[in-house]
């Protein structure tokens, strides 16, 4: 029982929350001791609000779960959790998850509970409704950004940042939704009805504007935020942004990988060793400059 619970909260799922942590190397205060254990709490509630929303869905989808080739395996759908089971955790972690996030910071939960209603409403009604369900996945991570915003004295944070997280969840939401396409092929509209109002052709066009977007709004952003070293030295992180995105894309289109933007991110090692080297970048530029 304890370990199909632990797989439906998704911890794997996790790593999306670490956008948490963007106002905090951004804002310079890494190594501010207070605003990074401020911002580790967040990150902890934040995943376990996520996995309330995972665990949501898969109550809500288990019918649909049931007839996926691969979802179908995940504790709900096969019955080694039962459903009420289910329920009566959800609601307990929602009521602690929101008690522990008022004591951190009242702006904070208010983040939090909203990223939460607004997960309710896209499991529900919003998930079925094609371009706004993506949307609303993006929302979730611009929520994850404005979450570590509330949890430190932001000084120098660029609002650019918010453009980027809007712009690159798109790109990853479409993506998925191509892979979720192909993997299901003509059947995938009776595995998610959002597939029936997009084609490979539209997806493509989709993922085409928002990752060039993606890498142009970056550039803009390493070159004109004002927080930044005034010898541009920012803009040298521009090739790893460039080529993770174009991985990625090869991964969909060529490798029909992507339908889990996560498991990409903790299995393929190109696409590991490009963001590992951006994330050393940034750090050199914003604490060594």
């Amino acid at each position: 029982m304890l370990s199909a619970l632990i797989k439906t909260m998704r911890p794997r799922q996790w790593t999306k929350n670490i956008f948490i942590f963007a106002a905090l190397v951004f804002d310079k205060q890494l190594f501010v001791i207070e605003s990074f254990s401020r911002t580790l709490a967040g990150f902890a509630l934040f995943c376990l609000i996520s996995s309330c929303v995972y665990i949501l869905n898969d109550i809500v989808d288990v019918e649909a779960d049931r007839k996926h080739p691969e979802k179908k395996k995940r504790p709900i759908p096969s019955g080694k959790l039962p459903i009420n089971f289910a329920w009566i955790f959800l609601i307990a972690l929602v009521i602690g998850v929101s008690i522990a996030s008022y004591f951190l910071d009242l702006e904070f939960m208010a983040v939090v509970l909203g990223y939460f209603i607004l997960n309710v409403a896209y499991s529900l009604w919003l998930k079925h409704i094609p371009i706004l369900d993506v949307l609303i996945i993006a929302a979730g991570f611009v929520l994850r950004v404005h979450a570590g915003v509330t949890l430190i004295q932001v000084e120098r944070f660029s609002p650019w940042l918010y453009v980027l997280m809007t712009l690159l969840s798109l790109f990853l939401g479409f993506g998925k939704r191509r892979a979720e396409l192909a993997l299901l092929a003509h059947g995938a509209g009776s595995h998610r009805k959002v597939l029936d109002g997009y084609t490979l052709p539209l997806l493509d066009q989709y993922i085409m504007i928002v990752s060039g977007t993606t890498i142009v709004a970056y550039s803009l952003y390493t070159f004109s935020a004002p927080n930044l070293p005034e010898n541009h030295s920012m803009m040298l992180t521009i090739p790893f942004v460039v080529y993770s995105i174009f991985r990625y894309l090869y991964l969909i289109q060529v490798e029909h990988a992507g339908g889990t933007p996560e498991e990409v991110l903790l299995s393929d090692r190109p696409f590991q060793a490009s963001m590992i080297l951006w994330g050393i970048a940034v750090l050199a530029v914003f604490y060594l400059s």
